[in-house]
């Protein structure tokens, strides 16, 4: 099993929930977060700079079995594509179990 956690910009969010859905994973968390990333300019509004240093983004934790890895990894990457600096990050890492509380399930089972 695999943990897949992944930083998008918050317009995308509903271009990559669909994707996800198109590719059978229909199980995700996610919360509103601020980062810091690379970009370094303001905007300006009406005179004012604004300063764009703190960036906020969506953070999706997803958890799938090995043979869903490498399409759910693709959906996101397809889906919160636009090109520009602050796109994003993924993060993969290795999940030894998971258990479902209910059922008292594991393994694959137990996420699914």
């Amino acid at each position: 099993m695999k943990k897949i956690e992944a930083i998008i910009r918050k317009s995308r969010f509903s271009d990559v929930k669909k994707a996800l859905h198109q590719v059978e994973v229909n199980f995700f968390s996610y919360w509103d977060v601020t980062g810091v990333g690379n970009e370094k300019q303001g905007h300006v509004y009406r005179g004012i700079t604004y300063s764009t240093s703190d960036i906020q983004r969506r953070y999706l934790s997803i958890v799938v079995s090995d043979e869903f890895l490498e399409r759910t990894v693709k959906a996101i990457l397809e889906s919160a594509y636009t090109g520009h600096v602050g796109d994003g990050k993924i993060f993969v890492s290795e999940i030894t179990e998971a258990y479902r509380i209910r059922t008292k399930e594991n393994g694959h089972a137990g996420i699914n």
